[in-house]
């Protein structure tokens, strides 16, 4: 389950050392992870990483076959995760250190940076190979994210890039090192502690308004 801990003023919530799906569980711990993150007061900055071969693979799929009754409720709560991360009010930094796919890949896509590991693992939109649409609110917050060519790329063909790949893509801002990815991704984060707070909020939820409103939208989250 994730854990948070405390580098000075970054925050960092480790996702766990297994696949890290969506599982409610797991998005409980995730949203109670960032109620205690919001609260703290002064310069902060959070760093969202892994242990293991993964950072996230998405959607808890054995979950939601067992539980076909409660999809509706359990997609809106991944979108309510989605949105929160991304209007954050202050600045938010993923290590990716292993694959980062589907609904974890959006997951990530939600943070302000991302920081991959170049040598091994892979970032991938797999929906289209699997046969799972996109909901409004995924594909919303996706080409918020990604250049035109790249979300295209990324969606249609679901494509797994590398580190370097998605470094020039623009999905990753930084391809380094497996032994470097946490620590950049602090570095990072550190860098920015000063810009947490209500104007960086406001910020972010004035430039995303339109993915949020989608990604909120409780009537009709499957579209």
């Amino acid at each position: 389950m994730p854990s948070l801990d405390r580098q000075e003023n970054v925050f960092v919530l480790d996702l766990g050392d297994g696949e890290n799906r969506f599982h409610p569980d797991w998005i409980d711990a995730v949203g109670a992870a960032l109620d205690e993150v919001e609260k703290a007061e002064g310069p902060r900055a959070l760093v969202t990483a892994a242990t293991g071969r993964f950072y996230s693979n998405g959607l808890d799929l054995e979950w939601l076959l067992a539980n076909a009754d409660r999809y509706h409720d359990y997609v809106v709560s991944v979108h309510e995760l989605f949105a929160r991360m991304l209007s954050l009010p202050l600045v938010t930094v993923a290590a990716l250190q292993g694959h980062t796919f589907a609904a974890g890949a959006m997951f990530s896509l939600a943070h302000d940076f991302r920081v991959m590991r170049a040598d091994r693992g892979y970032w991938c939109l797999p929906e289209a190979d699997i046969d799972i649409p996109f909901t409004p609110g995924m594909a919303a917050l996706i080409q918020s994210r990604l250049a035109p060519q790249a979300a295209h790329e990324a969606m249609v063909i679901a494509r797994r890039y590398g580190g370097a790949d998605a470094a020039a893509a623009g999905i990753v801002d930084r391809a380094v090192s497996e032994e470097t990815v946490r620590s950049t991704a602090i570095e990072l984060a550190r860098a920015q502690v000063n810009k947490a707070g209500d104007t960086l909020g406001t910020i972010k939820a004035r430039m995303y308004a339109p993915v949020l409103a989608t990604l909120r939208d409780t009537t009709a989250p499957l579209g």
